[in-house]
């Protein structure tokens, strides 16, 4: 009962969640919305409705190296726990040994050669500590919580990983409707470049006129050729995140929120803290660091450690196992510091410093969370104003295109007229299509900083 009572004591201070001052961190459109999921409990598989990217998410996190090297850590940490914790309990291992010796005659009082031997089988436990402080509970739960936090990183890294090559994914599909927008106005220009050609022979137009339509034509080009580049860097850059060849041919349809993405309910500030891997990874890290100082305020106090043996012994092989040949050894053992020029006070204010240091860690984790959920929230809203503002630009724009040419076709404006309304609407068609790919792209931002599917990889 005493062995009982002693060993449930601990010296780790009591842990208490830091309080985070979050202030203008905290989004304040932090709310649920009903009938809506939220993105912790929303597997990627659901969240995303594009059958093609949820196959490249497939992959990715099939082949990604620094993922399998997060899984590896996870492994080696899990190990370093298993060690940690069978110092709880004794080492006992069964043990033989025998040795046959021959001692000259001058060397024994009665003048003759003797010979002598020793044989001895038996059950050993070793230096077993007697953990009356808790150092060694203390180090098996810091070490518990490095693995925990260590896969708390894991499942962060897997959230990056599916963010990144969602994002990736997202600039690919951007290039391609930008490349089919610009194909379009090369086709069409390549057709009024034809037919001004054919005017200037017939003398029925300006060579400055077709100048002019020359100018647009090889503009469109220009940009034609700008995109497919990028497009190429773009699939190297995806290929490369995927770890994997795969196929990335141009998609033929656009941009379409609803088929790609689906709603996310952002939650309560509340929620946050317990969606996000990598707060629970900060935790983790403090939980370990406090339970270091119980293990560092026990070395202060006595140890003691039990070794002892059981079994049979004998000065012949054969009278091992014979009646009367039992012997057992229990040697008990205390030790108990009383000048180590200060070691066990340093390591104890190590420990503390560390333990702040880790408070540290995770408040700014938390602060960097409801930063990125701020920021995330607040792209969505002001990239949706956008795409509305740039629609009904478009919208204008593409009358402004046609009058120019319906003047110019009626001989009321030149064509610089023209020129001019032509360039301003591919400009304003591709900054559409960035803009819209930059509305799906803080969608995926938000739900990463969220802490996406992060609940439910735990589960798994």
């Amino acid at each position: 009962m005493l062995l009982a009572t002693l060993g449930g004591c601990s010296l780790a201070p009591p842990y208490v969640r830091p309080d985070v001052a979050l202030g203008k961190y905290s989004p304040t459109d932090m709310q649920p919305v009903g009938g809506q999921t939220q993105a912790a409990d929303l597997a990627w598989q659901d969240y995303f409705a594009d059958p093609r990217l949820r196959d490249l998410v497939r992959v990715a996190l099939d082949n990604s190296r620094d993922l399998r090297a997060a899984v590896l850590r996870v492994e080696e940490v899990r190990a370093a726990y298993g060690i940690t914790r069978a110092e709880r309990f004794p080492t006992i291992g069964l043990g033989a040994d025998g040795a046959r010796s021959r001692t000259p005659a001058d060397l024994n009082v009665t003048r003759r050669i003797q010979y002598g031997g020793q044989y001895q089988v038996g059950l050993g436990l070793v230096g077993w500590e007697l953990d009356f402080w808790g150092r060694v509970r203390n180090l098996e739960t810091a070490a518990l919580e490095s693995f925990l936090s260590s896969d708390a990183a894991r499942r962060a890294a897997t959230v990056g990983l599916v963010a990144q090559v969602a994002d990736a994914y997202l600039g690919l599909r951007e290039l391609d409707e930008r490349i089919a927008l610009a194909r379009h106005t090369v086709t069409t220009r390549e057709e009024a470049h034809r037919i001004f050609r054919r005017r200037v022979e017939e003398g029925a137009t300006s060579r400055l006129d077709l100048t002019q339509v020359e100018t647009l034509l090889t503009q469109a080009q220009g940009v034609l050729a700008q995109l497919e580049q990028a497009r190429a860097l773009q699939a190297h850059a995806l290929t490369r995140l995927v770890g994997a060849p795969v196929d990335l041919l141009p998609q033929v349809d656009g941009l379409d929120d609803g088929q790609i993405l689906h709603e996310l309910d952002p939650g309560l500030p509340s929620m946050l803290l317990a969606g996000r891997p990598d707060i629970m990874a900060a935790e983790h890290q403090l939980k370990a660091a406090n339970a270091n100082i119980g293990a560092a305020r026990a070395a202060f106090f006595p140890r003691i450690a039990l070794t002892a043996s059981a079994g049979t012994a004998s000065a012949s092989l054969d009278g091992l196992f014979e009646a009367g040949s039992g012997a057992w050894r229990f040697a008990p053992s205390l030790s108990l510091p009383i000048f180590d020029a200060g070691r066990n006070r340093a390591a104890l204010a190590l420990a503390e410093v560390r333990r702040d240091q880790a408070v540290a860690g995770y408040e700014k984790a938390v602060q960097q969370a409801f930063r990125e959920v701020a920021d995330a929230l607040a792209m969505r809203h002001w990239l949706e104003e956008q795409v509305r503002i740039q629609r009904v630009g478009l919208s204008a724009q593409s009358e402004r295109a046609r009058l120019a040419k319906l003047r110019y076709d009626n001989g009321a404006a030149r064509y610089l007229e023209v020129l001019d309304a032509q360039r301003d609407l591919l400009a304003i068609e591709q900054q559409l299509v960035q803009t819209r790919r930059a509305l799906l792209s803080s969608r995926v931002a938000l739900y990463a900083a969220l802490g996406g599917g992060s609940r439910v990889a735990e589960d798994d």
